[in-house]
């Protein structure tokens, strides 16, 4: 069972990870503003999951110290701003693109 909770995991880190390159590369290579904000929301939101998903691979798959725990709560919180920020991105630039 934990095995399988390891994989899913690591895939997850991995699809993150992907996503991340791609709507970056996305990102800095449009030339159309709402493209570029709309892939650079992309680029936040993965990056927030994998941050987020980095946090739980350090905090519950290895022997627990409080310096592990400290940057795993860490690297949480800065994963759900990322999140919260591309979600809010998105929105906005969504938006921008329906108004035009």
């Amino acid at each position: 069972m934990i095995q399988t909770i390891q994989y899913v995991l690591y895939a997850v880190l991995i699809i993150a990870c992907l996503c991340s390159v791609f709507f970056s590369f996305k990102s800095r290579r449009s030339l159309d503003p709402k493209v570029r904000g709309l892939s650079a929301a992309k680029t936040n939101i993965s990056m927030g999951v994998m941050l987020i998903i980095l946090a739980l691979i350090q905090m519950f798959m290895f022997s627990g110290s409080s310096l592990r725990v400290v940057i795993g709560a860490l690297f949480m919180v800065l994963g759900a701003f990322n999140i919260f920020a591309g979600i809010r991105n998105h929105g906005v630039f969504s938006r921008r693109q329906k108004a035009e």
